[in-house]
């Protein structure tokens, strides 16, 4: 039999054991979000839902674009995180994704109006049935957990867009297809540039507040993301006429490359660091690429009032 002192000895293991395992688990978790949260980033494009050779009628590319968006962040990962339970919530735990959920949020919500008001209707005509009712579903109180909860809420407005495609394709036409008017595409980039300008704002500060430099960087990233994503809807939207007009064309691209950086940019930990210090400040990193595809869309704005 083991003495009692050989039997203490092997007890006084566990809890230093136990304690080691749980710093590891402390330390591994960031690392596991980080790489989770770069391949959360990325989404279908509309080529890879939409061939090229493959026919599409007006309006589906930017309806199923819209859709895609909202369904990877309602679906995918840890789901919508602005409305988690406090206990286990963005509140005191892991924030950047739930702010990163409402930029893309804020995004589509503009995007969405914007389709809706201008890209589908001309002068008198009545609004699309469908995308008014998508409208109103992404409006809905994004920190709702019940009664109705956000998730419900986007859901049905993904269901209206889904409705929208299906009176596209019906015979007789139930939906408002896309007009492909400069001046109303004229109207989708000026939204973009506004909401790209509020980011810009908060990304360039010298007087952020420090504890919210990630919410700032990864409400604008979230923006980011959901505006690139419609930039390639919009490329394939008008592609005879982007393509017709070379400067239009090189433009689109040149919006869309900044874009991309900045919805894919993920750094271990946001830093905050002066602009001559050792570390390194990735608010203002990000709104090198914010900006950029923002003074782009000016100049897309300004060659499609030529």
């Amino acid at each position: 039999m083991k003495s009692t002192r050989a039997i203490s000895s092997q007890k006084g293991w566990i809890a230093p054991a136990v304690v080691l395992l749980l710093a590891l688990a402390f330390a591994a978790g960031p690392i596991v979000l980080h790489f989770t949260q770069k391949t959360h980033n990325v989404i279908a494009s509309p080529d890879q839902r939409h061939p090229v050779d493959q026919p599409t009628v007006p309006g589906e590319i930017f309806a199923s674009t819209v859709i895609a968006i909202m369904e990877h962040e309602l679906s995918d990962g840890t789901g919508w995180r602005p409305n988690d339970f406090p206990l286990w919530g963005p509140a005191l735990w892991a924030d950047n994704n739930s702010n990163r959920q409402l930029g893309i949020l804020q995004a589509v919500r503009e995007s969405v109006r914007v389709f809706k008001d201008h890209l589908t209707k001309v002068s008198s005509n009545e609004y699309d049935e469908n995308l008014v009712n998508a409208d109103k579903m992404f409006r809905n109180d994004e920190f709702k957990l019940m009664f109705p909860s956000a998730e419900s809420r986007y859901r049905e407005g993904i269901g209206h867009l889904r409705a929208y495609i299906d009176g596209l394709k019906g015979e007789p036409r139930r939906s408002r297809p896309l007009n492909k008017r400069n001046v109303e595409a004229m109207r989708i980039f000026q939204a973009w540039t506004d909401l790209l300008g509020g980011a810009h704002a908060n990304l360039y500060s010298d007087h952020a507040d420090w504890l919210a430099t990630d919410d700032y960087f990864y409400h604008a990233q979230g923006m980011a993301h959901a505006i690139y994503n419609l930039v390639l809807a919009v490329r394939r939207e008008y592609a005879e006429e982007i393509q017709a007009r070379p400067a239009l064309q090189e433009l689109v691209g040149e919006v869309i490359a900044p874009l991309e950086a900045a919805a894919q940019l993920k750094p271990l930990i946001v830093l905050d660091g002066s602009r001559a210090g050792l570390f390194a400040n990735h608010r203002r990193n990000l709104d090198a690429f914010i900006n950029e595809a923002r003074q782009k869309m000016y100049s897309i704005r300004e060659e499609l009032e030529k």
